[in-house]
């Protein structure tokens, strides 16, 4: 996730919909919500959650960089790959 001013937010969920609606819409107080981190820019799928976990681990040891690298590389111009999934404050229902 990312905000305009490109702050950046590695996590992992079993619901990026969900997770991506949370974060657009602050509900969770934090870093995500005082930097306004609500465009999702880049996300990975895995089969299984250690595998995921591994991964989030590697890309927080990034320096910051290297992640705006790994963003650059599959969305150059960093458009907010959750926009369509909601409409206003609701989720839309869409298939992956």
């Amino acid at each position: 996730m990312s905000s305009k001013s490109r702050d950046l937010y590695v996590g992992i969920t079993n619901d990026i919909r969900q997770r991506a609606w949370e974060h657009k819409n602050d509900i969770t107080p934090g870093f995500t919500s005082k930097y306004r981190v609500h465009r999702l820019v880049y996300f990975e799928s895995f089969k299984y959650v250690g595998n995921a976990i591994a991964r989030e681990k590697c890309i927080k040891g990034w320096l910051h960089e290297k992640k705006v690298a790994l963003i650059r590389s599959a969305n150059p111009t960093w458009e907010d790959l959750s926009e369509a999934w909601f409409d206003g404050k609701s989720l839309q229902p869409i298939e992956f």
